[in-house]
């Protein structure tokens, strides 16, 4: 996540500074990997957990091998979907990915892996070297109350501490919360208790309005609204201990985060994954344009942007293009808007 230098708390953000972060940030290759998870999270966006196991399972080294082919073109190699380290090629696709000459390795994951020193210690040899770890409280009934999988926590923040004693050689430890009800009244907490841990930032993941987290809805989901007052309270508790916060809160509109310092309002990376045809919702990407997206060995993949996902689902209105933010911003997600509607929404001149 490229970022600008920050503001202090309450003080106005740099004219242009998070549009102009927005319009240039660099793409992405997601390599879909775990065709299950060992965790059962409750806004879990991937609800088609038969569909999942269909796609990813349909990656192949063929495939690993061809999308590596095209890394010159993206700023980072990450493998994502699912629970990756349930995959028993990973080793061998982070190697790979190496040899190709990726300078940038990721993984999304749960960090329940991770807490075994020698499985770690490979996928970091293989080449590894940025782990985003997946953590949603500070605590074992907090975590994995979300995670809906008893001992997670425990797993999770081992996997954190192996990591942490690695960082020496090299690799960038960030973490990913999803804000919900239930942790939103300890972000201070969460990310004392991380930073604590080694992490090198904490992202705050605003959900969206999707899979499990729209089934849950009524159950998860503050209103942008107050997500934007905590995190100002919380940033203002942080300045006192860190001269700059690590934490960053993504995916939340623009226009409700304008009095929190600069530095801290992140955004969604731009990223392009590959999958089957016959796993491509023509709801997604329309059956005439499906052959323009052809990509792979033998045109056997299409390229699926993450607009694809997130732009039917995403709405604006009319008052949204007097907004500062209207070139960048995605719009509010159409399953938020039936909840609380547009009244907390208000154009930044």
């Amino acid at each position: 996540m490229d970022r600008t230098a920050p503001t202090a708390p309450g003080e106005r953000s740099p004219a242009g500074a998070i549009e102009a972060r927005i319009a240039g940030k660099a793409p992405r290759v997601h390599i879909l990997t775990g065709a299950v998870c060992n965790n059962n999270c409750i806004f879990c966006m991937e609800e088609d957990r038969d569909g999942r196991y269909v796609v990813n399972s349909a990656t192949t080294d063929e495939t690993v091998r061809w999308i590596l082919g095209q890394h010159d073109a993206f700023e980072e190699v990450c493998f994502t979907s699912g629970e990756p380290t349930t995959n028993q090629r990973l080793p061998v696709w982070v190697k790979m990915a190496k040899e190709a000459g990726a300078r940038q390795i990721s993984m999304m994951t749960n960090g329940r892996a991770l807490s075994y020193d020698r499985y770690a210690r490979l996928l970091l040899s293989a080449g590894l070297n940025k782990v985003y770890v997946s953590i949603h409280g500070h605590t074992a009934k907090l975590h994995d109350g979300l995670t809906r999988t008893p001992g997670s926590y425990e797993q999770t923040v081992a996997g954190i501490a192996t990591i942490a004693r690695y960082k020496r050689l090299g690799v960038a430890l960030h973490t990913s919360t999803v804000v919900t009800k239930r942790n939103l009244p300890h972000l201070h907490d969460i990310y004392v208790f991380l930073r604590e841990r080694g992490v090198d930032q904490v992202v705050f993941n605003v959900m969206q309005a999707n899979g499990r987290a729209n089934t849950f809805f009524d159950q998860l989901f503050p209103t942008y609204t107050e997500i934007a007052g905590a995190a100002e309270v919380f940033l203002q508790q942080a300045s006192a201990r860190e001269r700059q916060v690590q934490a960053f809160f993504v995916d939340i509109p623009l226009c409700t985060t304008t009095r929190l310092p600069d530095h801290n309002r992140g955004y969604v990376e731009d990223y392009v994954h590959f999958e089957p045809p016959v796993a491509v919702h023509t709801d997604l990407i329309p059956a005439d344009r499906l052959a323009e997206r052809r990509s792979g060995p033998d045109g056997g993949l299409v390229a699926v942007r993450r607009a694809d996902l997130d732009d039917s689902a995403r709405h604006k209105r009319p008052e949204c293009a007097g907004c500062r933010y209207d070139r960048v911003c995605e719009g509010v997600w159409g399953n938020y808007l039936r909840r609380y509607g547009w009244d907390e929404f208000a154009p930044v001149a």
